[in-house]
């Protein structure tokens, strides 16, 4: 990994990305949504991943997060680790019609890779980029919320259901437990 991106001090919080292979779009599926948003809870509530801002996008997912427990790269490693595993299970269940073409797509990236073993579902890394400014910081939450809107899937940022713009804009509520930044 570029020593651009590494996690340097875990007092500050990051952007960071996490990107499904491809770019394949598995989070049209309400069933992977709901994975990735159980997932972060799970970590919130028992590895101390702290969940500022986010929108899970059709193939990735942007986040600003911080930690107050584990590492955060141990935090990010065990989520797409457990995300994966569940995502294989889920996709072989009834009712996923692209079934096949995933597993080997999946099974194919793992195949390529000497740390997967059977399937392998996220890209490496998740770029994290320090929010060490507030400028930097304004300008990553607008980034993260606009994406549904710049991406032409909604007119306004709080329509889009998978992120965090309408816990900020209308109060709204959010699947993910946030910790709100004022």
């Amino acid at each position: 990994m570029s020593e651009r991106y590494k996690v340097r001090d875990q007092e500050e919080n990051y952007f960071i990305t996490l990107t499904i292979l491809q770019w394949i779009d598995l989070f049209t599926r309400d069933r992977y949504v709901h994975i990735v948003e159980e997932s972060l809870n799970y970590c919130i509530e028992e590895k101390g991943l702290v969940v500022f801002a986010y929108v899970i996008m059709p193939s990735h997912i942007h986040m600003i997060v911080g930690s107050k427990g584990m590492l955060l790269n141990d935090i990010v490693r065990d989520f797409k680790k457990h995300t994966s595993k569940t995502f294989i299970e889920a996709i072989s269940e009834a009712g996923e019609s692209r079934t096949q073409w995933l597993l080997n797509t999946f099974s194919f990236h793992a195949q390529r890779s000497r740390r997967h073993s059977k399937y392998r579902v996220w890209k490496d890394g998740f770029h994290p980029k320090i929010m060490d400014r507030m400028e930097k910081l304004e300008a990553t939450f607008n980034y993260i919320h606009y994406n549904p809107v710049a991406a032409g899937y909604v007119r306004n940022e709080q329509d889009w259901i998978h992120s965090s713009a309408s816990a900020y804009m209308d109060d709204g509520s959010c699947p993910i437990n946030l910790t709100k930044w004022y």
